[in-house]
């Protein structure tokens, strides 16, 4: 089951909008406040009840000493610097809602439970009892903490978006104890880096980045301030790589076993060497501590961020205007396409590139400057890599053949928009083996006039399984735009008639557009 991707940044922690999640596992970013992992030796506090085994004349070979990392350590650690954050933010009446292990920042309102009676008296008096201003809520500041590593003599420092987003005041702690300040050069949302400098002028022990990618399997080495606890060393192996958590288009993260905690964000990871593989940035965890699953980007992606960040501040990237989804092997047959790699286009945006060179939902973008695509997120690692401005030729398939066509990139948007939600609908119109019934959108208020509306759902049928939810409008069914149940029902009945297995849906929802690949047989 996907999981959300949760906040979590600091020891007193700056929160962050997110989705609410599960009770169970999770994933959370690295912020900061400890607990100490004890181990004993339990073995010798088992008795054996079998009879003793007569000992041999030939003593046993010592155990070999496991292997130590001591030196990499004394090499790194001075570079490597624990962050602090101080930010102002206007409390209000939502501060209190949301999960219990939200890691909000510490405030003079206690926290209590949803319907607690103190809450609203809390929120009213505040901890001393003395009223609350009414009108405009307060400003308060509150703290953050992670980690943080020295990149260059001169002392420019390397950390999370997520840990110096909104400061105000930025302060740097050594290994050795030693206070620096630091000011925020630059951050990029998309990656979580941001690249800050020591504003004391001196010579600084620093750390490079790796110039290979580790194997899976290789030793790595993590430093940081876990729970505020500050220059904490663990290791471990690469567990995998290239891995997408959902944090954004450009996932490509290493997944690390060396325990890392709160605290931990921006810190690195090492190899052998004692060079920088990844920044660590989140944990997959049930409760916020380390099970041995942790997440760092890449130093190649961290390295390129970061020059761009050092030169310019922010981070430009290529932008074609298409929201895109992977190709199914549904979709793959019911387009005619030998392989399911590509990026599917559900829509392209008005005045965008893409539509100004022609390319529709549908159509699906197989390459860009002759390099083959895998999926979407290989596309949009490819086109922003680019960068805005730049010529791109991209080979996409449409109408059931290859073409190729150039396209400027434009400068990819910093927020995108969301589209409204459909007003509630009319129980209206059955199709027969979906588990759907339709209506007209023009029939339906607040659901505009193209289309035909999910009235209502099996939550147990076919076209549930697939994604769709009361409120999506259907636009398009096999390419042909539809106005009525009945325009789904015989497009579906044409394809059974051609051999083909699935129809592909357009469907529009709050979320954006996307396509969802129907089978022609349902019950098969």
């Amino acid at each position: 089951m996907a999981l959300p991707l949760l906040p979590g940044p600091d020891q007193t922690g700056a929160p962050h909008n997110a989705p609410r999640r599960p009770q169970g596992l999770r994933l959370a970013l690295l912020g900061a406040v400890a607990t100490v992992a004890l181990t004993g030796a339990l073995a010798n506090s088992f008795i054996s009840t079998q009879p003793a085994i007569a000992e041999t004349s030939a003593q046993a070979a010592p155990a070999a000493s496991p292997v130590s990392f001591a030196d990499v350590v004394d090499h790194v650690r001075d570079a490597v610097v624990s962050v602090k954050v101080k930010i102002t933010e206007t409390a209000d009446a939502s501060d209190s809602e949301g999960d219990d292990d939200s890691d909000a920042p510490s405030s003079p309102v206690p926290h209590l439970a949803p319907g607690d009676p103190l809450e609203r008296f809390f929120k009213r008096f505040g901890e001393q009892g003395a009223p609350h201003q009414f009108g405009p809520a307060r400003p308060h500041t509150a703290q953050a903490q992670g980690s943080g590593f020295i990149i260059s003599s001169d002392g420019y420092v390397v950390t999370n978006n997520h840990v110096v987003e909104k400061a105000t005041d930025v302060t740097l702690t050594t290994d050795e104890g030693k206070t620096l300040h630091a000011k925020v050069v630059g951050t990029d949302k998309k990656t979580d880096l941001a690249l800050l400098k020591i504003t004391e002028p001196g010579a600084y022990p620093h750390v490079n980045f790796a110039g290979a990618t580790p194997r899976v399997g290789d030793w790595v080495i993590a430093v940081g301030n876990p729970f505020g606890l500050g220059g904490t060393v663990t290791a471990g192996i690469v567990s995998a790589r290239g891995r997408d958590i959902g944090a954004g288009p450009y996932d490509d993260f290493l997944q690390i076993d060396a325990p890392v905690n709160r605290g931990n964000s921006g810190g690195p990871t090492f190899n052998t060497q004692g060079d920088v593989v990844g920044v660590n940035t989140a944990i997959f965890s049930p409760s916020g501590g380390s099970v041995g699953i942790g997440f760092a980007i890449p130093a190649e992606t961290a390295q390129s961020i970061i020059a761009t960040l050092k030169d310019k501040g922010s981070v430009a990237r290529g932008w074609i205007g298409v929201q895109i989804q992977p190709v199914t092997d549904e979709i793959a047959d019911s387009l005619g396409l030998k392989s399911s790699k590509g990026a599917l286009v559900a829509d392209a945006q008005d005045n965008s590139p893409a539509k100004e060179a022609g390319i529709k939902s549908g159509d699906v973008i197989l390459g860009v400057n002759g390099e083959r695509v895998d999926g979407p997120r290989d596309l949009a690692k490819k086109v922003a890599a680019l960068g805005p401005g730049k010529k791109a030729d991209l080979l996409y398939w449409h109408d059931g053949s290859e073409k190729t066509v150039a396209v400027k990139l434009g400068s990819l948007p910093d927020d995108s928009k969301a589209g409204s939600k459909p007003a509630a609908l009319a129980d209206n119109s059955a199709l027969t083996g979906l588990g759907l019934k339709l209506a007209p959108a023009s029939s339906i208020q607040g659901a505009g006039s193209d289309g035909v509306v999910v009235a209502d759902i099996n939550p147990d049928g076919v076209a549930a399984q697939k994604g769709l939810r009361v409120g999506d409008v259907i636009l398009e069914a096999g390419g042909h735009a539809v106005s009525k149940p009945s325009d789904i029902s015989s497009v579906i009945a044409d394809a059974k008639k051609d051999g083909r297995k699935a129809v592909l849906l357009r469907v529009k929802s709050g979320e954006g557009t996307r396509f969802v690949a129907i089978a022609t047989n349902p019950a098969s």
